[in-house]
C-alpha cells in the first residue's frame, strides 16, 4: 500500500491517545476517515481542529461493547464512502489490580471492550476488507504475548484479540487480506488514566513517568508505516521484539502447515 490517499480508514477509540494520533497522521496522508468513539464531542472537536469536511471524515458515536453500534459504524462508513480499506481496532481500556482483589465484572468489562469490541467491528467490516484486500489492524500489547502481573483482565483480553487476528490471517492466506497486530511500548496516552482498579473505578493518575514513554504521535507514525509495509506484527520495544522471537521465527511455516491441514477437513470452512 504505497499511498494512503483516499483510502477509507475506520479508527475506533479515535477521540484520544493513539487513536487520535492515528487520525491526525492519516489525515496528513490524505486518507478518508471514519472516527469512532463514545465521546462524540471530542470527535467533532477534532474534525473542527483539522478543518475536515464531511467528504474526508465523519464522526460516528460508537460504544464498541454494543454489537448494534459496531454494525451501524460499518453501515455508516459504506453509506458515506462506499468501501472500507483499513480497520484499526484501537478502542481499549486497561486495569491495574491483582486477580485476588479484582471484581469479576471488571474482568468482563475488559473483555467486552478489548476483545468483543474487536470481534464486532471486524465481523461486520470483514467482507468489505476482503473486497479491497485491505488491512485489519489490532492495537495490542506485550501483555498479549506474555502475562503481566496486576493486569490479568488486560492480558487475557489482548491474548484473545491476538488469537482472533492470527486465526483470521491464516484463514485468509489466499484472499489478500493484510492482518497486523501492533504491539506498542508504554505510550503516553489516556489509557492508563482511565485504567480500572479492583472495584471498577478509574485509576486516575498513572504510577508511571509519562515523560519516559513513547509519545502517541510516534506510536501512530509507526503503526501507519507498518500498515503501508503490510507487516504482520509490529513491535515497538526491545521487550516486545524479544518476547515473541521464537514464536515469530517459525510462524510463517506454522501458518501454512495449519492452513493445509484445516483445508483438508471435510466441509472445511476455509
Amino acid at each position: 500500500m504505497h499511498s494512503l490517499k483516499d483510502k477509507v480508514v475506520i479508527i475506533t477509540g479515535a477521540s484520544s491517545g493513539i487513536g487520535l494520533a492515528c487520525a491526525k497522521e492519516l489525515f496528513a496522508h490524505g486518507a478518508k476517515l471514519v472516527l469512532a468513539s463514545r465521546n462524540i464531542d471530542a470527535l467533532e472537536n477534532l474534525a473542527n481542529q483539522l478543518n475536515i469536511d464531511s467528504k474526508q471524515a465523519i464522526a460516528v458515536k460508537t460504544d464498541v461493547t454494543i454489537e448494534e453500534d459496531c454494525k451501524r459504524l460499518i453501515n455508516t462508513t459504506l453509506e458515506n464512502f462506499g468501501r472500507i480499506d483499513i480497520l484499526i481496532n484501537n478502542a481499549g481500556i486497561s486495569m491495574r489490580a491483582s486477580f485476588a482483589d479484582v471484581k469479576v465484572e471488571v474482568l468482563k468489562r475488559l473483555m467486552d471492550v478489548n476483545f468483543w469490541g474487536t470481534v464486532y467491528c471486524t465481523k461486520y467490516a470483514y467482507p468489505y476488507l476482503i473486497q479491497t484486500k485491505g488491512s485489519l489492524v489490532g492495537i495490542s500489547s506485550v501483555a498479549g504475548i506474555h502475562g503481566l502481573p496486576g493486569r490479568t483482565g488486560y492480558s487475557a483480553s489482548k491474548f484473545a484479540m491476538q488469537g482472533l487476528l492470527d486465526t483470521i490471517r491464516i484463514e485468509t492466506l489466499k484472499k489478500g487480506l493484510h492482518v497486523m497486530v501492533a504491539i506498542p511500548t508504554f505510550t503516553a496516552s489516556n489509557v492508563r488514566f482511565s485504567a480500572l482498579t479492583a472495584d471498577g473505578s478509574t485509576q486516575g493518575e498513572t504510577p508511571r513517568d509519562e515523560g519516559k514513554m513513547m509519545s502517541a504521535e510516534e506510536t501512530a507514525m509507526r503503526i501507519i508505516k507498518g500498515i503501508r509495509k503490510r507487516k504482520r506484527m509490529l513491535t515497538m520495544s526491545v521487550a516486545g521484539r524479544l518476547t515473541p522471537f521464537v514464536r515469530m521465527f517459525f510462524l510463517n511455516f506454522v501458518d501454512n502447515l495449519y492452513y493445509k491441514q484445516m483445508k483438508k477437513e471435510p466441509d472445511s470452512p476455509i
